[in-house]
């Protein structure tokens, strides 16, 4: 009698398609025998990967991450000005949500589930967090450095964090609503266009400091 040899293959595919459930539906309302249907796997080669719902939800949640991490990784270090670092980094997050177009609204569920979570079963949330805190971090760095040229006005940074965060993983996770407001699908190549270009005018009005104009001698 064969049996069925799990491959590293078989593990991206059942994130892949756990990203899409979870999404949909939230990590209460999917089953592991779902996942492994909808992968084509049976049962034994998801438990083969991982351990239970709770590690799979978090290796989802931390293969979302990583994506972001190393899109935006070289738009941090870009040795250009804050302002354009800015940019970069909002588009670039944007074109990341765009290409996976589930994870927007599965980060956007992770921020409301903590009390789906065992105490004990939280320690499996520590890569995850970790990931999250250096992008954050890098974040509230820019906006800082930016403060600190005179480029920025002196705002508030873990605000404008929010409003980031906000203005982009919200976005792409409003789903009908959003479409509806915006009148076309959100990931068309129109409104992806128009919310990078509505969302710089929004950041650069509102964020960049005023131009000291000399006075007179």
């Amino acid at each position: 009698m064969q049996h069925e040899v799990p491959s590293a293959g078989s593990r991206e595919k059942v994130l892949e398609v756990a990203e899409a459930l979870f999404a949909r539906r939230g990590f209460a309302g999917v089953g592991l025998r779902e996942v492994a249907e909808t992968a084509g796997l049976g049962k034994s080669s998801l438990f083969h990967h991982f351990k239970g719902k709770v590690q799979l939800y978090f290796a989802v949640l931390e293969r979302v991450l990583r994506r972001m991490d190393l899109c935006l990784q070289p738009l941090f270090a870009a040795a250009i000005a804050p302002a354009a670092r800015l940019d970069a980094v909002i588009d670039g997050l944007i074109d990341t949500l765009v290409e996976h177009p589930g994870s927007a609204r599965l980060l956007l569920r992770a921020l409301f589930e903590d009390d789906d979570f065992a105490p004990e079963t939280l320690s499996e949330a520590e890569p995850t967090e970790r990931i999250l805190e250096s992008l954050i971090a890098r974040l509230d760095a820019l906006l800082r450095e930016g403060v600190a040229q005179g480029v920025f006005r002196p705002v508030s940074t873990p605000h404008m964090v929010q409003t980031l965060i906000g203005a982009t993983v919200y976005h792409f996770a409003s789903g009908d609503f959003g479409e509806t407001l915006l009148g076309s699908p959100l990931c068309s190549s129109e409104q992806v266009r128009r919310r990078k270009d509505e969302l710089r005018a929004l950041l650069h009005h509102g964020l960049t400091a005023p131009a000291v104009v000399p006075s007179g001698g």
